[in-house]
């Protein structure tokens, strides 16, 4: 895997998902730096720390959640190496029950598939219906990795980027919560 900086150059073989990703990121003046590794998809941890070595940056799970009813939807971004545990963050978050939510809902709310899970997917969540929630130990990091919206590359920017220009053009206003390690 290589890194390169900025978006291809050719995007003719890219998702439009992906496309406007990069052009989100450009439109912000965001420096990025991108790998992409069509052959190794991010579906495991494994993958996830090869490309995460390359990028230089701490492995972070993004999970699409909600509630009960399925009325309400977070994404929950925290560190890869924090177990999730449902009841600790239904509890800070005052929230019943917590669960995945489903691939439809993922589609309709941040056009991205299982697997591809991003921050950047609330660029398409015009309705600000997905409520972002972040661990404090992933905004501790000097650099954030995510997906384009695609799970076959792989973006590294500052935390600061993400925090002052990203979260605040997506309109988003995170709730951070303040998850337990590894016991």
């Amino acid at each position: 895997m290589d890194l390169y900086k900025g978006s291809p150059e050719n995007m003719t073989s890219r998702q439009d998902r992906e496309a406007r990703a990069y052009a989100f990121l450009d439109r912000l003046g965001i420096d990025y730096e991108r790998t992409d590794h069509p052959d190794e998809p991010a579906t495991t941890m494994e993958a996830c720390e090869k490309i995460d070595a390359v990028l230089n940056v701490r492995i972070c799970k993004n999970l699409f959640l909600c509630n009960r009813q399925k009325t309400a939807f977070y994404l929950l971004i925290m560190p890869g190496d924090k177990p999730f545990k449902t009841k600790e963050l239904s509890k800070q978050m005052g929230i019943s029950r917590l669960s995945f939510a489903d691939e439809e809902a993922m589609l309709r709310y941040l056009d991205i598939r299982p697997g591809s899970v991003s921050v950047l997917g609330l660029m398409n969540d015009h309705e600000h219906a997905v409520r972002l929630v972040i661990d404090e130990d992933v905004l501790k990091e000097e650099y954030f990795g995510c997906h384009p919206c695609v799970n076959t590359s792989s973006l590294r920017f500052k935390t600061s980027d993400l925090t002052e220009k990203i979260i605040p053009a997506l309109g988003a206003h995170p709730v951070k919560v303040k998850l337990v390690g590894a016991e």
